[in-house]
């Protein structure tokens, strides 16, 4: 969350300076196209990818599977993935949901069982099916044209052979160890160093770091496919992790799971139309912050003034207290995306901005009839 607010944060300050790339992700630019990411070496791998004739798609995974060996405290197959993809040629916008779902038998009964009253933030009852891998699959399968087992040789290869840790990566990655990964004792002999000099201690920047078990996870999937994950070797150990922690995932949990097109949602800021991925995602927080905005008339001091960044900071803040009420799985919950994002409800929230002060605590929804009204059937 912490990094979300600072990007965006960043990228509305910047928007008038678009060429100044101190703050930005690192970019490679080739003949065949153009990748940015936040390390190097990952954005080196997608133009690699570019330049052999592979698609953007193509790209992006062998990006994504890089940055999984790389940053571990931030991506990986265990993760979940979201994509919006524009297609030039057909002029369609294509949006793909790959959050797994949780398991089954982690129903509320279960949890309340446990004297659980609210969703836990740490531990195993958090952990949903994996979707990045099915993900990937989906997206490979309409957009790609390298082969699939091409796509993950670079990760491969940093796996095996090791990385330099990039400095923002290892002080995330020391404080982590700090805080949970020295008491675990597989995450202690995965994620940390041991040698004569130092215990149990996270790599140092530009310390050379290799993880041989994610390669070897790596070479599974790219040998056997998507399903090697989900129905494999990979899939088992899944399972037998699960159990030992007291977790609830099945087999049939993994095996069933797909990733879902979806309708991308929008919004219009200052003529430009900005699009984002609809619930149970969190990208109409950002549509909702956007409008917000749009109510106000930027600063004359400039977008880092005191001035603009209080109204982005009291817009986020209103924006995150509707997303933390209102977003859901629309399988279950009636989620009132176009009331949210109307333009006669972001003057109701920009109206709630003191220019002279902060908010501490966020106001609910005004129940104003000219707006699509925020449905109250998901409190």
């Amino acid at each position: 969350m912490r990094r979300f607010l600072a990007g965006f944060l960043s990228a509305l300050g910047t928007f008038a300076f678009a060429q100044d790339r101190t703050n930005a992700r690192s970019m490679v630019i080739s003949p065949y196209g153009i990748v940015a990411s936040s390390q190097v070496q990952a954005s080196q791998a997608g133009t690699e990818i570019l330049s052999r004739g592979g698609s953007a798609v193509d790209a992006a995974i062998a990006t994504n599977a890089v940055l999984g060996v790389m940053e571990p405290d931030m991506n990986g197959m265990g993760g979940d993935l979201f994509a919006i993809y524009w297609d030039a040629k057909t002029g369609k916008l294509y949006g793909l949901n790959a959050s797994g779902w949780a398991p089954k038998g982690l129903t509320i009964d279960y949890l309340k069982d446990k004297n659980v009253t609210q969703m836990p933030d740490a531990g195993i009852d958090t952990v949903t099916v994996p979707g990045a891998v099915e993900g990937w699959n989906k997206l490979h399968e309409r957009f790609g044209r390298m082969a699939w087992k091409e796509l993950f040789a670079p990760a491969i290869y940093y796996g095996e052979n090791g990385f330099a840790v990039q400095e923002l990566i290892g002080m995330d990655w020391r404080d982590a160890a700090r805080a949970k990964l020295k008491n675990d004792p597989e995450t202690r002999r995965v994620f940390l160093v041991h040698s004569d000099l130092v215990r149990d201690e996270a790599p140092a920047m530009g310390e050379v770091f290799r993880n041989p078990d994610v390669a070897r996870a790596l070479r599974l999937l790219a040998d056997g496919g998507p399903r090697a994950f989900y129905g494999g070797e990979i899939a088992k150990a899944i399972l037998a992790t699960s159990r030992e922690t007291g977790g609830t995932m099945t087999a049939e949990d993994l095996e069933t799971f797909s990733a879902e097109w979806v309708e991308p949602i929008s919004t219009t800021y200052r003529g430009w139309k900005v699009y984002e991925l609809p619930p149970n995602g969190q990208g109409m927080a950002a549509l909702e912050m956007l409008n917000i905005l749009e109510q106000f008339s930027p600063a004359k001091a400039g977008p880092l003034s005191g001035e603009e960044l209080h109204k982005k900071i009291e817009a986020m803040k209103l924006a995150y207290a509707d997303l933390a009420r209102y977003n859901a799985d629309p399988r279950f919950a009636k989620v009132p995306v176009a009331g949210l994002l109307s333009k006669e409800y972001a003057k109701q929230r920009a109206a709630l901005i003191n220019p002279q002060k902060a908010n501490c605590e966020m106001p609910r929804a005004s129940a104003s009839p000219r707006m699509s009204r925020p449905s109250s059937s998901i409190e």
